[in-house]
């Protein structure tokens, strides 16, 4: 029957139980465990943070404020690269999501026109990115900013799978090196960087039959700076060539690339083909799968140490507020000192905005205890700020006191060296008992931030 003769030249599909164990899908996580660790994580947020972020209006320097549904975010996974190199094709493998009626749009022309945020829900349902910006318990609330009509290019897919569970995916649209910025009709660029900003794993996917690198992409890699020990280079359809010609392709790849990344240690390339089907006859096929499976473990790990990855970030923020929090307060200090009766405050006041360093502003913080010069904000983002917000308008930091609720300052001082730390040697109790000790945490420096752009 003519059936059977459609079903031969049917590809066959490989055995996808490395995925499940590598994934640890069908291990029970305790999930209470992690929802404890964020109610605290929260609470040491609001009580001990953000009252001195409020008060010295910290957003405004940085943009940033942390959202409840950032805390408890799961982390993220972005996949970025050229159109066509098999990105969303990645996804609906690891997900399982081939031949059902929430795969991603899959084929040789561009396909992914938008940002596609694929997370977890109890049924298969898509949900426009109208409605995710607007609902702030998700993390997205914060990209109404990028306007309408980015938000229409923003579409979020439920699905109910166990890796959802630990994991959000963001399939982006294809770089296209020959076209402009406008034509997209809304900052690209910028909603990139957002994602960015916050994804813990950063897959930047080839194909070996296109490497030409253009501008977009090196606009790309330059705003990944600061992030290389996230990226992950994935060299796709590699059993589409020969061995002798991956091989050269491989080394073009990294002959590219090389100028882009700068970093003492080559990024980690993935040499594999990231879909269902059976890898061609002929080909590599033990390296492509042990690939594969190297780079489940690392999205595994990702996903353990999520809750690390998020005190850390917590801590860094702290860090980052209490030092602009002595910063205006030492800025205040001095425009108090100079004022007289006589004097005209705005020109006192333009005098230490314009020349800090006359007043020694920023080399009396760095005298203070903990603050480490690589992180101090730099000087203009000051005149910026204080042209918004007059000094006048804060109070010094030895004014920010209650009888009840102890000072501000303390309060954050206290999250930073030891709240925080002690809820990280928390969780490690649980997987190692060496966890505890400061070299592995470092709880006395500032942790390594993966979130700053430098």
């Amino acid at each position: 029957p003519p059936e059977e003769v459609e079903d031969a030249s049917e590809p066959t599909k490989r055995d996808r139980s490395h995925l499940e164990n590598t994934l640890k899908l069908n291990e029970d996580k305790p999930a209470d465990e992690v929802s404890g660790v964020l109610q605290r994580l929260r609470k040491i947020y609001h009580s001990s943070i953000k009252p001195l972020e409020h008060s010295y209006r910290y957003n405004e320097l940085r943009q940033h404020e942390i959202t409840d549904g950032e805390i408890t975010s799961k982390p993220m996974v972005l996949f970025l690269g050229p159109w066509s190199v098999g990105k969303s094709s990645m996804i609906n493998y690891l997900l399982g999501l081939d031949d059902t009626p929430y795969q991603l749009y899959t084929g040789a022309e561009p396909t992914t026109s938008e940002f596609t945020v694929i997370m977890h829900g109890p049924k298969l349902k898509t949900i426009e990115g109208i409605v995710m910006a607007a609902d702030s318990a998700r993390s997205f609330s914060p990209l109404e900013k990028f306007g309408q009509n980015f938000l229409e290019k923003l579409i979020g897919i439920e699905v109910p799978h166990k890796l959802l569970e630990r994991v959000t995916f963001v399939d982006t649209p294809g770089i296209i090196e020959n076209r402009k910025q406008q034509e997209r009709g809304y900052p690209f660029n910028d909603v990139c960087q957002w994602f960015i900003d916050r994804a813990d794993l950063i897959f930047v996917v080839f194909d070996p039959t296109k490497l030409d690198v253009g501008l977009e992409l090196e606009m790309l890699f330059r705003q990944l700076k600061g992030r290389e020990s996230q990226i992950r280079i994935i060299l796709n359809k590699a059993d589409s060539l020969a061995t002798q010609e991956l091989m050269r392709v491989y080394g073009a790849l990294f002959w590219s690339l090389a100028p882009l990344i700068n970093v003492t240690e080559p990024p980690r390339v993935y040499v594999s083909s990231f879909w269902p089907h059976e890898y061609h006859p002929d080909t590599h096929r033990e390296l492509f799968l042990k690939e594969e499976i190297s780079l489940l473990e690392d999205l595994n790990q990702v996903i353990e140490n999520r809750m690390e990855n998020k005190i850390a970030f917590i801590r860094q923020h702290a860090i980052r507020v209490r030092i602009h929090a002595l910063l205006v307060d030492r800025y205040l200090q001095t425009y108090k000192d100079k004022m007289t009766f006589f004097s005209d405050g705005e020109l006192v006041f333009r005098d230490i905005v314009e020349d800090p360093d006359k007043f020694f502003i920023f080399k009396s913080i760095l005298a203070k205890t903990n603050v480490s010069k690589f992180d101090l904000p730099n000087r203009e983002a000051y005149k910026d700020f204080f042209g918004i917000n007059p000094i006048t308008s804060f109070k010094l930091l030895s004014q920010q006191c209650s009888y009840m609720g102890g000072c501000f300052l303390e309060k954050i001082e206290r999250a930073i060296t030891r709240e925080l730390p002690d809820l990280l040697g928390s969780i490690g109790l649980g997987k190692k008992p060496n966890v505890l000790s400061c070299d592995v945490t470092g709880c006395g420096e500032t942790p390594k931030n993966r979130y700053r752009k430098p």
